[in-house]
């Protein structure tokens, strides 16, 4: 299932969960008595990341739920604002209540992959299982691309006002492993900059500094999960890529990982870059014990 950013939008709605004081645009698709799943979606994009592989979920029978997360996509994008990942962690559980989730698996991939952890240390009963897409689960191992560093830095504000759809283009390709088209890479484009959303960028790079604070609590809620987890990994991802494996093989050893290295390896973005292959891997994820 691929579809137009304008599609996408219109199978959800924007919402206040829970008393959340934004709107944040939630979907869910699949048969309402299915097995719950939340994916959540990584930065500077939106839960449209997800369309490429929704259908396998979805014909496999699983209840999907997405959202983006505040100052992503079509959600509000509250200037000036401290974005914070623990936060963001508190819209998704307000999503979850509000939707009666009392237990669901988890998908998550680069920022998402933050949220997740932290969802994890909370309340490890809440999931059923995790899967993990290239994200920064070791801080120390997070490799920032330049444009990331540039918007992280002092000057920020001033590399956000400078940024357009070219030099966007030009910075999603240095992740990529295989070819994406430039209409998907467009509609990234247009979920980053939906509702003045460039601006925001600088302060929700702080994610950065904010894994730094929490990386033993975090890191404690990977490796002592009891439940299952998978890690489907795009290794020519210069971000969080191979040199990322060893560590996951040391810190979760009994974890699933297959790592698309082949014979055209897969980049930073697993479920946008080979859907065909990560849909099956997801559903058999979410299926296995």
């Amino acid at each position: 299932m691929s579809t137009s950013r304008e599609s996408w939008l219109s199978g959800g709605a924007r919402v206040r969960p829970g008393g959340v004081a934004h709107e944040i645009f939630v979907r869910t698709d699949g048969p309402p008595a299915g097995a719950p799943v939340t994916l959540l979606h990584g930065f500077p994009t939106s839960s449209h990341d997800w369309a490429p592989v929704l259908g396998f979920l979805t014909d496999a029978g699983f209840r999907v739920t997405m959202l983006d997360f505040l100052g992503f996509g079509d959600s509000d994008k509250p200037h000036p604002h401290d974005y914070r990942l623990v936060d963001q962690a508190d819209i998704v559980e307000a999503v979850w209540s509000d939707a009666g989730i009392t237990r669901t698996a988890l998908v998550a991939h680069d920022y998402g992959v933050s949220v997740a952890q932290e969802l994890l240390a909370r309340n490890p009963a809440r999931i059923s299982s995790m899967t993990w897409l290239n994200g920064g689960l070791f801080p120390d191992l997070h490799r920032p691309t330049r444009g990331q560093k540039l918007l992280h830095g002092r000057l920020g504000p001033l590399a956000a006002r400078a940024m357009n759809e070219s030099r966007f283009r030009t910075s999603l390709r240095e992740v990529l492993g295989r070819e994406v088209s430039d209409t998907e890479v467009h509609e990234m484009w247009l979920a980053l900059t939906a509702r003045d959303g460039i601006r925001v960028a600088p302060r929700l790079l702080r994610y950065i500094d904010e894994r730094r604070v929490h990386a033993g609590r975090w890191l404690a809620s990977v490796r002592d999960f009891g439940g299952p987890q998978h890690f489907i990994w795009g290794p020519t991802d210069p971000v969080s890529g191979a040199h990322v494996l060893p560590r996951i093989r040391e810190v979760v050893p009994g974890a699933a990982v297959t790592v698309l290295d082949g014979p055209d390896p897969v980049g930073h973005y697993p479920q946008v870059e080979a859907p065909e292959l990560v849909g099956p891997l997801l559903v058999d994820a979410l299926t296995s014990p």
